[in-house]
């Protein structure tokens, strides 16, 4: 909640500037954040693409983004909350892996995303525009203006692919065609003293559907040809005042409105997400070695659908619209020491108090030695935790009219995490490098999921008997030499798995899905003064579990595979450049990503003479992008 530098904090984060994701540019900054070492952009649903980021192999709903800070995306806007933020507007991001919620609460189990959103100042123009040989179109145009004592950033994002590709032949659609606009814009007062004062909005307006060739829309929730279709419309609003006293007391709000009307097949699932966040924090000295921060939360959600998630049973016998509402405030303090030069402390401790779990406790600690500026060692322990929603767009897939039942007092879900990490740099007259190692381990328990089989009149609530670690040891490698020539190669080594009960109660291993043994990335730029920048980017996955049916002919493990991506940019001058190149050189795509793709509806599913197995339509068989080696156009041009 305030700016350090890198090395001077006892917990890690790492940084990312738009120049980093500049070497493969992308339509979106959920497959941005995917070039980075332990973060994966995971795909769940071959026929409507929709995904979530997964942080050292821990699923999409443990890791919480925040934009400037502000939980803003979270829920149901999860899953399409990192699409449509214009990439103009970006200042930095920043991952921290591993627990988070001693600052920012619920969903910072895993890890965080924050995106950092550009400071308005003085005037400037940018445009950024980009074809493929897919038929995709991307357009980005930002700028900054004053108006008087206010400064202005605004920016602008069109992405558009409506050309259907059957590429490997199933009748379905290889991409999810998309029509997705969203526009940002970002007011800063100046104020006496530099004091902050900003207001925020960004709102994202997308029409996507996947599913047979020659689907059209009067196709829509009938079951004549299988589409799935899905409208979104999201406005956030975020708002930051620091108040005219000292010490530092900064005030901030936001609010998000997500709603969804979407068509799976003949499911309709038509929801409303509403989410407040405000908080108040101190920043105070405690002389010349101690700093104080400290804070006050308050979390409001509101979330209707028209599944029976958010329905309970009337007086009468039938069913009554029982939409999610809660509140949870919170209140936090962080203690940062200086007790050396070269030493650092810090202490973090959070309290919220839910409707559902009561109070939750999520402590945390952290300690760096830095004996010279070219080597540190920090080590840092932290308590996650995540609330229950009892809501997810699995409901969708429900029939009938179910009551929602709480079995126990759930307990929330928590997380127990520790990690080493080492910062190592190598400067000379001729060259640069570094070298960054993590060594992390967390614990997880108390996972919440619904029970669907019991009872058919009900969804029953409870906690899981059982636990999931995530472990591993994480390296980032930089080297930059006079050439000039820049190389950064990262790897994860993890080992990520659920102990759950079987039949008899006993608790058996199982490894978790989409959480590969190893991921590695890999960025080489070679740089001419004059002609232009060549950059090789990409990135290797190993092996990883994949959610298959009973005696399914697929593998139950994908294959190892690279996604390679090569790029030339070229100055023209007066701030314009142009750049192009192929993405996934090695033409790599998923196979038999579809179950019965011939019978989406299972009209025939029961005829054991053609389907002896009784398979069932299912399209989430799918690890990577059916999208195949492809070219690329861009041009950019920035003025200030």
């Amino acid at each position: 909640l305030s700016e350090v530098t890198k090395l001077d904090g006892p917990i890690p984060v790492e940084i990312y500037s738009p120049a980093y994701f500049k070497k493969n540019p992308t339509p979106s900054l959920f497959e941005a954040v995917g070039q980075i070492n332990g973060v994966q952009a995971q795909l769940n649903c071959s026929v409507c693409n929709t995904g979530d980021i997964h942080i050292n192999g821990m699923e999409g709903p443990y890791t919480q983004v925040l934009i400037d800070g502000m939980p803003v995306v979270s829920g149901l806007g999860g899953v399409y909350g990192l699409m449509g933020i214009p990439p103009s507007i970006i200042k930095r991001v920043e991952i921290v892996k591993g627990p988070a919620s001693a600052l920012y609460g619920s969903d910072a189990m895993g890890g965080v995303i924050n995106v950092m959103t550009r400071i308005p100042k003085g005037r400037s123009f940018g445009i950024d525009a980009m074809a493929t040989s897919w038929a995709e179109t991307n357009l980005d145009v930002g700028g900054t203006a004053e108006l008087g004592k206010v400064d202005v950033l605004a920016g602008a994002t069109y992405y558009r692919y409506k050309t259907p590709f059957d590429r490997n032949g199933d009748g379905f659609t290889d991409l999810t065609l998309q029509d997705r606009l969203a526009g940002f814009a970002k007011l800063s007062y100046r104020r006496p003293e530099g004091r902050t004062a900003s207001l925020a909005a960004r709102y994202v307006l997308e029409d996507r559907w996947g599913g047979q060739m020659g689907w059209e829309k009067k196709w829509r929730g009938t079951d004549s040809v299988y589409g799935e279709s899905i409208y979104t419309k999201r406005l956030e609003l975020i708002g930051m005042y620091q108040l005219p006293i000292r010490p530092r007391v900064l005030a901030q709000a936001s609010y998000v409105r997500h709603g969804q009307n979407s068509y799976y097949g003949t499911t309709p699932y038509m929801a409303q997400q509403n989410n407040l966040f405000s908080q108040v924090y101190i920043t105070q000295a405690l002389g010349e070695k101690a700093t104080l921060l400290a804070g006050a939360t308050v979390r409001g959600l509101f979330y209707d659908d028209n599944t029976p998630g958010t329905s309970a049973p009337a007086a009468d016998g039938t069913q009554r619209n029982a939409p999610e509402n809660t509140m949870t405030p919170g209140a936090f303090a962080q203690l940062d020491l200086n007790p050396a030069p070269a030493h650092k402390i810090l202490l973090g401790y959070r309290y919220d108090i839910n409707p559902v779990h009561g109070g939750i406790s999520s402590p945390r600690a952290g300690y760096s030695f830095a004996p010279t500026p070219n080597f540190l060692v920090r080590g840092s322990f932290g308590s996650g935790f995540r609330v229950v929603s009892l809501f997810t767009e699995d409901h969708a897939a429900l029939t009938g009219a179910r009551q929602v039942v709480i079995a126990e007092r759930l307990r929330p879900e928590r997380s127990l995490n520790a990690n080493l990490n080492m910062v190592a740099k190598f400067p000379s007259p001729r060259w640069f490098g570094l070298v960054d190692a993590t060594l992390f381990y967390t614990y997880f328990k108390n996972k919440i999921q619904g029970d669907f089989d019991t009872d058919p009149q009900k969804i029953i609530y409870a906690n899981l008997r059982g636990h999931a670690v995530s472990r591993g040891l994480s390296i980032n490698t930089e080297l930059v030499t006079p050439e000039p020539i820049k190389i950064m190669l990262g790897s994860t080594f993890m080992d990520v798995y659920r102990m759950e009960p079987d039949a008899t109660g006993r608790l058996v291993s199982q490894r978790q899905l989409h959480a590969p043994l190893l991921a590695a990335n890999f960025s080489i730029s070679y740089t001419h003064p004059t002609a232009g920048t060549l950059d090789l980017t990409g990135k290797v996955t190993g092996p990883m579990r994949l959610p298959t049916v009973p005696n399914d002919f697929r593998p139950s493990y994908s294959s190892s595979f690279c996604i390679a991506n090569l790029q030339y940019t070229i100055p023209l001058g007066r701030g314009m450049e142009a750049y192009g190149g192929i993405k996934n050189l090695l033409n790599f795509v998923p196979q038999n990503p579809i179950l019965r793709p011939e019978d989406p509806f299972n009209k025939t599913a029961g005829d054991l003479a053609s389907n002896p197995q009784g398979y069932t339509f299912d399209p989430a068989y799918i690890y990577a992008s059916m999208q195949g080696i492809r070219g690329f156009l861009g041009f950019r041009y920035n003025w200030n």
